[in-house]
C-alpha cells in the first residue's frame, strides 16, 4: 500500500553513528532556539521559530538505526488548525547502502490532505538539504539562528 505521508531519502558518505548523532543534534541543524534533550527514550524537546513551536517526545531511539519523535504540542499560527502537527511522528530510519548511509525521513501524518503539507514539505526539504546535510558533511549546519528568532518575537 502506498503511503501519502511526507517521505524523503538522503545518501551520505558518513557512518550510521555519525548520521544518528547529527540528527539528534537538533540545535545544530533545525533551530538554535531549542529546549530539552533528544538523546534518551522519552526525552522531550521544543524547537521554536518565533511564535511557531513544536514540542516532541522521543518515542524510539535505536543508536545508528532509528529515531522517532512524536509531536505532543505545536503552534503554527498561520494555519486554521494551529495544532495540525499534534500527534504526527517524524521517523528517521538509518541504513548502510553501497558503502554509504541512507537516511529516510517519514513524517507520519504530514499528508497532502492537510493545510500545511506544501509549506511544511518545502521547509523539510530546505532544512534537510541546506542544513542537516551540511552538518553531516562539514560539521556545521544552518539552523534558524537565535538572533533571527529574537527579532521575530
Amino acid at each position: 500500500m502506498k503511503t501519502s505521508d511526507y517521505t524523503t531519502t538522503l545518501l551520505v558518505a558518513k557512518t550510521p553513528e555519525e548520521v544518528f548523532n547529527a540528527i539528534n543534534d537538533v540545535r545544530a541543524w533545525w533551530s538554535e532556539d531549542m529546549e530539552g534533550l533528544t538523546d534518551k527514550l522519552n526525552d522531550v524537546f521544543t524547537v521554536r521559530f518565533g511564535e511557531v513551536f513544536i514540542t516532541s517526545k522521543v518515542t524510539e531511539l535505536i543508536p545508528g538505526k532509528k529515531i522517532v519523535w512524536l509531536v505532543t504540542d505545536c503552534n503554527k499560527p498561520w494555519l486554521k488548525n494551529t495544532k495540525e502537527w499534534n500527534g504526527t511522528k517524524m521517523s528517521w530510519e538509518i541504513h548502510e547502502k553501497d558503502n554509504k548511509t541512507q537516511i529516510r525521513l517519514t513524517h507520519l501524518g504530514l499528508v497532502p490532505e492537510i493545510e500545511c503539507f506544501d509549506a511544511c514539505s518545502n521547509a523539510w526539504g530546505e532544512y534537510l538539504q541546506d542544513s542537516l546535510l551540511k552538518l553531516i558533511n562539514t560539521g556545521k549546519g544552518k539552523p534558524t539562528p537565535m538572533k533571527k528568532l529574537a527579532k521575530a518575537k
